[in-house]
């Protein structure tokens, strides 16, 4: 499993991309590729990255139910809207559980 971010505001809204009369919240596989993109939209002014994890997927399940979607970003230097497109199911399992502990003995 990795870590991935996304962009989230001080108020807890994450960013999102409409694509079709559905939002899509781009994932990133570093805080690097969320700070590059950040540089190059604007609409991102009052984002920054934060850690997507699994209470991060369920926050937004919470909130949007099944509905919402997700974009996974390999370059952040293209149109977000160029992402792979992924579900809950499908984002779910690659995503770290922050909650866990492993204790190697």
């Amino acid at each position: 499993m990795k870590t991935f971010y996304a962009m989230r505001r001080a108020n807890g809204d994450w960013y999102a991309v409409g694509d079709k009369g559905n939002l899509q919240v781009p994932i990133f596989k570093s805080r690097d590729d969320a700070m590059t993109a950040h540089s190059r939209d604007s609409g991102m002014e009052c984002f920054r990255p934060v850690t997507f994890d699994v209470r991060a997927l369920e926050e937004v399940r919470r909130t949007d139910g099944n509905t919402a979607s997700f974009l996974m970003i390999s370059d952040p230097l293209r149109h977000l809207k160029h992402g792979l497109r992924l579900g809950f199911t499908e984002l779910a399992p690659l995503l770290v559980d922050s909650t866990e502990r492993h204790i190697r003995i």
